[in-house]
Protein backbone atom coordinates (compact mmCIF):
# COMPACT_ATOMS: atom_id res chain seq x y z
CA UNK A 1 0.00 0.00 0.00
CA UNK A 2 1.48 3.60 -0.99
CA UNK A 3 1.59 5.84 2.00
CA UNK A 4 1.22 9.23 2.37
CA UNK A 5 2.44 12.56 4.50
CA UNK A 6 -0.33 14.90 5.56
CA UNK A 7 0.90 18.15 5.77
CA UNK A 8 -0.32 21.29 7.85
CA UNK A 9 -1.01 23.44 5.08
CA UNK A 10 -3.37 21.21 3.42
CA UNK A 11 -2.17 18.85 0.75
CA UNK A 12 0.09 15.64 0.76
CA UNK A 13 3.03 14.79 -1.06
CA UNK A 14 4.49 11.35 -1.90
CA UNK A 15 7.23 10.18 0.82
CA UNK A 16 9.82 9.58 -1.79
CA UNK A 17 8.67 13.55 -2.94
CA UNK A 18 9.22 14.58 0.76
CA UNK A 19 12.74 15.47 0.54
CA UNK A 20 12.66 16.84 -2.52
CA UNK A 21 9.86 19.16 -1.74
CA UNK A 22 11.77 20.97 1.67
CA UNK A 23 14.89 21.14 -0.39
CA UNK A 24 13.04 23.46 -2.63
CA UNK A 25 11.40 25.32 0.58
CA UNK A 26 14.74 25.32 2.27
CA UNK A 27 16.33 27.17 -0.59
CA UNK A 28 13.70 29.48 -1.38
CA UNK A 29 13.96 30.72 2.01
CA UNK A 30 17.64 31.31 2.37
CA UNK A 31 17.46 33.26 -1.25
CA UNK A 32 14.65 35.52 0.59
CA UNK A 33 16.74 35.82 3.01
CA UNK A 34 19.82 37.17 1.36
CA UNK A 35 17.95 39.39 -0.71
CA UNK A 36 17.08 41.06 1.99
CA UNK A 37 20.28 40.79 3.90
CA UNK A 38 21.54 42.71 0.31
CA UNK A 39 18.62 44.95 -0.07
CA UNK A 40 19.81 46.37 3.34
CA UNK A 41 23.06 47.41 2.72
CA UNK A 42 23.62 50.94 2.33
CA UNK A 43 24.61 52.48 -1.23
CA UNK A 44 28.28 54.21 -0.84
CA UNK A 45 28.13 57.67 -1.41
CA UNK A 46 30.99 58.60 -3.71
CA UNK A 47 33.51 61.29 -2.21
CA UNK A 48 35.12 63.77 -4.07
CA UNK A 49 38.27 65.54 -3.44
CA UNK A 50 38.14 69.37 -4.23
CA UNK A 51 41.57 71.93 -3.88
CA UNK A 52 40.48 75.47 -4.35
CA UNK A 53 42.78 78.08 -5.22
CA UNK A 54 41.33 80.70 -3.72
CA UNK A 55 38.70 81.22 -0.80
CA UNK A 56 38.40 79.22 2.40
CA UNK A 57 36.40 76.92 4.62
CA UNK A 58 34.03 80.16 5.93
CA UNK A 59 34.20 82.25 2.44
CA UNK A 60 34.56 79.42 -0.53
CA UNK A 61 33.86 81.74 -3.13
CA UNK A 62 32.50 81.74 -6.50
CA UNK A 63 34.42 79.67 -8.15
CA UNK A 64 33.31 76.74 -5.25
CA UNK A 65 29.99 77.55 -5.93
CA UNK A 66 30.13 77.27 -9.15
CA UNK A 67 31.42 74.01 -9.03
CA UNK A 68 28.56 73.23 -6.29
CA UNK A 69 25.69 74.20 -8.92
CA UNK A 70 26.97 72.10 -11.63
CA UNK A 71 26.87 69.26 -9.23
CA UNK A 72 23.09 70.18 -8.21
CA UNK A 73 22.26 70.46 -12.04
CA UNK A 74 23.60 67.18 -12.22
CA UNK A 75 21.34 65.67 -10.01
CA UNK A 76 23.61 65.48 -6.92
CA UNK A 77 22.99 66.88 -3.57
CA UNK A 78 26.21 67.00 -1.45
CA UNK A 79 25.50 64.86 1.84
CA UNK A 80 23.14 62.53 0.25
CA UNK A 81 24.13 61.33 -3.01
CA UNK A 82 27.37 62.86 -3.13
CA UNK A 83 30.41 64.07 -0.44
CA UNK A 84 32.69 66.56 -1.04
CA UNK A 85 35.89 66.92 0.48
CA UNK A 86 37.24 70.58 0.36
CA UNK A 87 40.29 71.70 0.97
CA UNK A 88 42.06 75.70 0.72
CA UNK A 89 45.44 76.53 -0.39
CA UNK A 90 44.93 79.93 1.12
CA UNK A 91 47.66 81.67 -0.88
CA UNK A 92 50.45 79.05 0.33
CA UNK A 93 51.95 77.49 -2.29
CA UNK A 94 54.19 75.40 0.33
CA UNK A 95 50.57 73.49 1.65
CA UNK A 96 49.63 72.27 -1.75
CA UNK A 97 51.89 68.68 -1.35
CA UNK A 98 50.37 68.02 1.83
CA UNK A 99 46.82 69.12 1.49
CA UNK A 100 47.26 66.63 -2.16
CA UNK A 101 48.29 64.34 -0.23
CA UNK A 102 44.98 64.37 2.49
CA UNK A 103 43.19 64.07 0.00
CA UNK A 104 44.55 61.03 -1.32
CA UNK A 105 44.62 59.08 1.69
CA UNK A 106 40.94 59.79 2.29
CA UNK A 107 40.64 57.67 -0.81
CA UNK A 108 38.47 59.82 -2.73
CA UNK A 109 36.64 58.89 -5.49
CA UNK A 110 37.74 61.77 -7.85
CA UNK A 111 39.71 64.93 -7.57
CA UNK A 112 38.95 68.17 -8.63
CA UNK A 113 42.07 70.31 -9.33
CA UNK A 114 42.97 74.07 -10.37
CA UNK A 115 46.27 74.81 -9.27
CA UNK A 116 49.29 73.40 -11.78
CA UNK A 117 51.34 72.86 -8.67
CA UNK A 118 48.37 70.77 -7.08
CA UNK A 119 47.84 68.93 -10.56
CA UNK A 120 51.51 68.05 -10.70
CA UNK A 121 51.39 66.96 -6.79
CA UNK A 122 48.44 64.48 -7.42
CA UNK A 123 49.88 63.25 -10.44
CA UNK A 124 52.68 62.24 -8.71
CA UNK A 125 50.97 61.00 -5.73
CA UNK A 126 48.77 58.76 -7.51
CA UNK A 127 48.23 56.79 -10.60
CA UNK A 128 44.23 55.25 -9.84
CA UNK A 129 42.68 58.06 -8.54
CA UNK A 130 40.86 59.59 -11.53
CA UNK A 131 42.26 63.70 -12.09
CA UNK A 132 39.68 66.34 -12.81
CA UNK A 133 41.34 69.43 -13.58
CA UNK A 134 40.40 73.01 -14.35
CA UNK A 135 44.15 73.98 -15.87
CA UNK A 136 45.56 77.35 -16.93
CA UNK A 137 47.80 76.27 -18.96
CA UNK A 138 48.64 73.77 -21.75
CA UNK A 139 48.60 70.25 -20.56
CA UNK A 140 49.68 69.05 -23.17
CA UNK A 141 53.12 71.11 -22.84
CA UNK A 142 53.40 71.13 -19.00
CA UNK A 143 53.41 67.40 -19.74
CA UNK A 144 49.90 66.28 -17.84
CA UNK A 145 48.38 64.65 -20.65
CA UNK A 146 49.48 62.99 -23.42
CA UNK A 147 47.30 65.01 -25.73
CA UNK A 148 43.65 66.60 -25.62
CA UNK A 149 41.76 64.50 -27.43
CA UNK A 150 43.40 60.95 -25.20
CA UNK A 151 44.90 62.35 -22.28
CA UNK A 152 46.14 58.76 -21.10
CA UNK A 153 46.80 57.73 -17.50
CA UNK A 154 44.56 59.14 -14.88
CA UNK A 155 43.97 62.97 -15.58
CA UNK A 156 41.19 64.82 -17.75
CA UNK A 157 39.35 68.24 -17.36
CA UNK A 158 39.96 71.47 -18.78
CA UNK A 159 41.90 73.75 -20.45
CA UNK A 160 40.88 77.77 -20.10
CA UNK A 161 43.66 78.32 -22.45
CA UNK A 162 44.19 81.34 -19.84
CA UNK A 163 47.95 81.39 -21.20
CA UNK A 164 46.85 81.50 -25.02
CA UNK A 165 45.19 84.68 -24.75
CA UNK A 166 48.07 86.99 -23.30
CA UNK A 167 48.23 88.61 -26.76
CA UNK A 168 45.06 89.00 -26.56
CA UNK A 169 45.30 90.93 -23.74
CA UNK A 170 47.96 93.56 -24.81
CA UNK A 171 46.04 93.68 -27.90
CA UNK A 172 42.49 95.36 -25.90
CA UNK A 173 45.01 97.37 -23.59
CA UNK A 174 46.39 98.86 -26.90
CA UNK A 175 42.93 99.32 -28.47
CA UNK A 176 41.74 101.22 -25.01
CA UNK A 177 45.25 103.58 -25.40
CA UNK A 178 46.82 102.90 -28.91
CA UNK A 179 50.25 105.00 -27.44
CA UNK A 180 50.35 102.43 -24.68
CA UNK A 181 54.42 101.56 -24.78
CA UNK A 182 55.08 99.95 -21.02
CA UNK A 183 53.00 97.20 -19.63
CA UNK A 184 53.91 96.00 -15.82
CA UNK A 185 53.18 91.98 -15.68
CA UNK A 186 52.42 91.29 -11.62
CA UNK A 187 53.44 87.70 -11.40
CA UNK A 188 54.12 84.95 -8.07
CA UNK A 189 57.77 84.57 -8.83
CA UNK A 190 57.67 80.97 -6.72
CA UNK A 191 54.69 80.23 -8.52
CA UNK A 192 56.16 77.53 -12.00
CA UNK A 193 52.62 78.50 -13.93
CA UNK A 194 53.68 82.08 -13.68
CA UNK A 195 57.22 82.29 -15.25
CA UNK A 196 55.75 80.27 -17.92
CA UNK A 197 52.76 83.10 -18.43
CA UNK A 198 55.31 85.46 -18.19
CA UNK A 199 57.33 84.15 -20.65
CA UNK A 200 54.87 84.19 -23.02
CA UNK A 201 53.17 87.84 -21.94
CA UNK A 202 56.92 88.69 -23.30
CA UNK A 203 56.69 86.76 -26.53
CA UNK A 204 53.42 88.55 -27.29
CA UNK A 205 54.45 91.99 -26.29
CA UNK A 206 57.82 92.43 -28.21
CA UNK A 207 55.30 90.97 -31.24
CA UNK A 208 53.20 94.11 -30.77
CA UNK A 209 55.92 96.78 -29.44
CA UNK A 210 55.49 97.17 -25.86
CA UNK A 211 57.76 96.48 -23.31
CA UNK A 212 57.25 94.66 -20.71
CA UNK A 213 58.13 95.29 -16.64
CA UNK A 214 58.38 92.44 -14.60
CA UNK A 215 56.85 92.89 -11.19
CA UNK A 216 57.25 89.98 -8.86
CA UNK A 217 56.31 89.44 -5.53
CA UNK A 218 56.97 86.45 -3.43
CA UNK A 219 54.97 84.78 -0.31
CA UNK A 220 53.47 84.77 2.13
CA UNK A 221 52.14 88.57 2.09
CA UNK A 222 53.39 89.77 -1.08
CA UNK A 223 55.00 93.13 -1.26
CA UNK A 224 52.27 94.67 -3.85
CA UNK A 225 52.72 98.61 -2.74
CA UNK A 226 56.56 97.70 -3.50
CA UNK A 227 55.70 96.11 -6.69
CA UNK A 228 53.49 99.25 -8.26
CA UNK A 229 55.66 101.63 -7.01
CA UNK A 230 58.16 100.22 -9.60
CA UNK A 231 55.70 100.02 -12.53
CA UNK A 232 55.44 104.01 -11.95
CA UNK A 233 59.11 104.67 -11.63
CA UNK A 234 60.00 102.92 -15.13
CA UNK A 235 56.41 104.91 -16.24
CA UNK A 236 54.31 101.80 -16.87
CA UNK A 237 50.73 102.35 -18.86
CA UNK A 238 48.97 99.53 -17.78
CA UNK A 239 49.27 96.41 -15.60
CA UNK A 240 48.54 92.50 -16.10
CA UNK A 241 47.88 90.28 -13.62
CA UNK A 242 49.35 87.02 -13.44
CA UNK A 243 46.40 84.59 -11.70
CA UNK A 244 48.17 82.56 -9.44
CA UNK A 245 47.60 81.14 -5.95
CA UNK A 246 49.06 84.07 -3.90
CA UNK A 247 47.59 86.54 -6.00
CA UNK A 248 44.08 85.68 -6.07
CA UNK A 249 43.74 86.23 -2.80
CA UNK A 250 44.22 89.76 -3.06
CA UNK A 251 41.69 91.11 -6.24
CA UNK A 252 40.69 94.16 -4.01
CA UNK A 253 43.86 95.07 -3.05
CA UNK A 254 45.42 94.90 -7.02
CA UNK A 255 42.63 97.37 -8.09
CA UNK A 256 42.72 99.58 -5.78
CA UNK A 257 46.63 100.41 -5.90
CA UNK A 258 45.80 100.26 -10.11
CA UNK A 259 43.51 103.18 -9.47
CA UNK A 260 45.55 104.85 -6.98
CA UNK A 261 48.56 104.95 -9.42
CA UNK A 262 46.01 105.52 -12.31
CA UNK A 263 47.09 101.89 -14.08
CA UNK A 264 45.30 100.16 -16.70
CA UNK A 265 44.51 96.61 -15.11
CA UNK A 266 43.50 94.06 -17.36
CA UNK A 267 43.37 90.30 -15.39
CA UNK A 268 42.79 87.40 -16.19
CA UNK A 269 39.80 86.06 -14.68
CA UNK A 270 36.51 88.88 -14.55
CA UNK A 271 36.60 88.05 -10.42
CA UNK A 272 39.04 90.69 -10.37
CA UNK A 273 37.44 93.07 -12.36
CA UNK A 274 34.44 92.66 -10.82
CA UNK A 275 36.81 93.10 -6.96
CA UNK A 276 37.65 96.86 -8.97
CA UNK A 277 39.94 96.19 -11.80
CA UNK A 278 39.22 97.94 -15.20
CA UNK A 279 39.46 94.55 -17.75
CA UNK A 280 39.78 91.24 -18.02
CA UNK A 281 39.72 88.68 -21.16
CA UNK A 282 39.46 84.99 -20.08
CA UNK A 283 37.46 82.10 -20.67
CA UNK A 284 33.48 81.98 -18.49
CA UNK A 285 34.67 81.47 -15.02
CA UNK A 286 31.71 79.99 -13.44
CA UNK A 287 31.34 78.45 -16.52
CA UNK A 288 34.47 76.31 -16.01
CA UNK A 289 33.82 75.02 -12.80
CA UNK A 290 30.18 73.90 -13.99
CA UNK A 291 31.79 71.91 -16.78
CA UNK A 292 34.05 70.42 -13.99
CA UNK A 293 31.12 68.72 -12.40
CA UNK A 294 30.20 67.18 -15.41
CA UNK A 295 33.40 65.24 -15.74
CA UNK A 296 32.80 64.04 -12.09
CA UNK A 297 29.60 63.03 -13.06
CA UNK A 298 30.66 60.60 -16.18
CA UNK A 299 33.36 59.43 -13.86
CA UNK A 300 31.49 58.46 -10.75
CA UNK A 301 28.97 56.60 -13.80
CA UNK A 302 32.11 54.53 -14.43
CA UNK A 303 34.11 56.50 -17.44
CA UNK A 304 37.78 56.07 -17.36
CA UNK A 305 39.73 59.41 -17.29
CA UNK A 306 41.81 58.64 -20.24
CA UNK A 307 38.59 58.35 -22.53
CA UNK A 308 37.49 61.65 -21.85
CA UNK A 309 38.95 64.51 -23.83
CA UNK A 310 40.60 67.69 -22.43
CA UNK A 311 37.88 70.18 -23.04
CA UNK A 312 38.36 73.76 -24.50
CA UNK A 313 36.22 76.99 -24.02
CA UNK A 314 34.88 77.62 -27.43
CA UNK A 315 33.95 81.56 -26.25
CA UNK A 316 35.99 84.09 -24.30
CA UNK A 317 34.56 87.07 -22.61
CA UNK A 318 35.54 90.74 -22.37
CA UNK A 319 34.40 92.22 -19.18
CA UNK A 320 34.86 95.75 -18.54
CA UNK A 321 34.56 98.24 -15.24
CA UNK A 322 33.04 101.60 -16.41
CA UNK A 323 33.32 102.80 -12.88
CA UNK A 324 37.08 102.41 -12.73
CA UNK A 325 37.70 103.39 -16.02
CA UNK A 326 35.92 106.89 -14.48
CA UNK A 327 37.73 106.80 -11.32
CA UNK A 328 41.10 107.00 -13.42
CA UNK A 329 40.18 109.35 -15.66
CA UNK A 330 39.82 107.12 -18.93
CA UNK A 331 37.27 106.54 -21.74
CA UNK A 332 36.83 103.39 -23.10
CA UNK A 333 36.36 103.78 -26.80
CA UNK A 334 32.94 102.56 -27.96
CA UNK A 335 34.29 99.91 -30.90
CA UNK A 336 36.24 98.16 -27.74
CA UNK A 337 32.37 98.38 -25.54
CA UNK A 338 30.58 96.84 -28.26
CA UNK A 339 32.78 93.61 -28.21
CA UNK A 340 32.53 93.64 -24.25
CA UNK A 341 29.98 90.50 -23.37
CA UNK A 342 29.61 92.32 -19.44
CA UNK A 343 29.92 96.02 -18.82
CA UNK A 344 30.07 96.94 -15.28
CA UNK A 345 28.62 100.39 -14.26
Amino acid sequence: MKQFWILDFGFSIRRSDRNKFFSVALCTFLFALSYTGQAKQPTKVPRVGFLAVSGDPDTPGPWVEAFRQGLRDLGYIEGKNVLVEYRYIEGKLDRIPSLVAELVQLKVDVLVLVALPSIRAAKQATKTIPIVMVATVDPVATGLVDSLARPGGNITGLTRLTRDLGGKRLEFLKEVVPGISRVGVLWEADDPAAAIAFKEYDAAARALKIQLQSLEVRGPIPDLETAFQTATKAHANALITVTTVLLSRYPKQIAELAIKNRLLSMSEVSRFVEAGGLMSYSANDAESYRRAATYVDKILKGVKPAELPVEQPTKFELVINLKTAKQIGLTIPQTVLYRADKVIK
